[in-house]
């Protein structure tokens, strides 16, 4: 297996830019998603490691080997598309050995790999059936067992789960979790879910506008974003920002009718800045009268109610225990504001 090196990176479509100098380090068997919103460039950088879209200037790197201008074929990686793209006229185990049977390894090879890529992948008793017998769950598999029995470098997803129910994502999440545990292979994995870039990756790309916003571990991410997007994008529900203003050392938020003293050095007085609180980190104080309970959504064991102030602004609050907010009423907020993050409001960059 090898890792993959990105060094300045650029790729423009006529007169448009649309990745901009990414300089990137993915190890050797490291599971690293790229994510970020639709037309932020994930896609196109994936397909530029694969090979089916040109880099315009930059080098990228499989190993040891310069593949910038290599053929797809000749890069050692092997992509798994949203689509299963599987010959409906082929059984499960023809589908897997496709790819070697066409370059001329030995049949006996191919049974083999064939075999070994099905034993992973728990398709032993569907290698027989055409893709029309399999669940949508199952032609995933069958596609993710043709990229393993190639034996590649590297492997590339290019959101692989998007096209299956909710119920079979969260089970193809755990399959592939598993699959690179047991094969210990570099993945790189593309994904506009948040949650599926939490709960696979070692690392997270957040990528915006064709540039690289932050690299890092999930919970780095988490729990230390260097500016508002990523505060905003890394977390489910997302975090809650609300309009500030800095004064006497302190930050006055006019939704909360209050100061508060936030665990970092805090602007010159007057400076517009943004504060975060995650819906997690925040707890309803029925007694107080600052915000209006819109919604609430119970989901069993959490809930979340949605609330929103005299000034317009909007906060998510998850609820835990079998005390729940009603719909209608008036509330304060309690928390802590060690817990706070603080942005600037004109550059979005967080302040430490």
């Amino acid at each position: 297996m090898s890792g993959v090196t990105l060094n300045d990176v650029i790729k423009r479509y006529g007169e448009t830019q649309v990745i901009h100098g990414v300089d990137l380090t993915i190890e050797d068997g490291e599971f690293c998603v790229f994510v970020g919103p639709s037309g932020c460039g994930k896609s196109t950088l994936l397909r530029m490691v694969a090979g089916l879209e040109e880099t315009t200037s930059g080098q990228i790197n499989i190993g040891t080997r310069d593949v910038t201008r290599a053929d797809p074929s000749e890069r050692g990686v092997a992509m798994v598309f949203q689509t299963y793209a599987l010959y409906p006229h082929m059984t499960v185990g023809e589908n897997m050995g496709f790819g070697l049977k066409m370059t001329g390894h030995p049949k006996a090879e191919i049974a083999t790999k064939v075999a070994e890529a099905s034993r992973i992948l728990k398709l032993d008793e569907y290698l027989k059936r055409k893709p029309a017998a399999l669940s949508g769950g199952q032609r995933q598999r069958v596609a993710i067992g043709r990229a393993i029995v190639r034996g590649p470098e590297v492997f590339l997803f290019d959101e692989p789960l998007s096209n299956l129910d909710a119920e079979l994502r969260v089970e193809m999440r755990v399959e592939i979790a598993r699959l690179h545990k047991e094969i210990g292979a570099t993945m790189i994995y593309v994904t506009h879910d948040q949650v599926e870039a939490m709960t696979l990756a070692d690392k997270i790309v957040v990528l915006r506008a064709g540039y690289i916003e932050q690299v890092g571990a999930p919970l780095e991410l988490y729990r230390d974003p260097d500016n508002r997007f990523v505060a905003g994008f890394i977390g489910s529900p997302a975090m809650n920002f609300l309009d500030a203003t800095a004064k006497g050392g302190s930050v006055e938020v006019p939704s909360l009718k209050s100061s508060v003293e936030v665990p970092v050095q805090v602007p010159a007085d007057g400076t517009k800045v943004t504060l975060g609180l995650r819906p997690e980190h925040l707890e309803i104080d029925p007694s107080g009268d600052v915000f209006r309970v819109e919604l609430t959504e119970a989901l069993g064991g959490v809930s979340f109610a949605y609330l929103a102030s005299d000034t317009g602004e909007r906060l998510i609050v998850e609820e835990r225990g079998d005390e729940r907010s009603v719909e209608g009423s008036r509330v304060g907020l309690r928390f802590d504001p060690a817990r706070a993050m603080l942005f600037d409001a004109q550059s979005e960059a967080r302040i430490r």
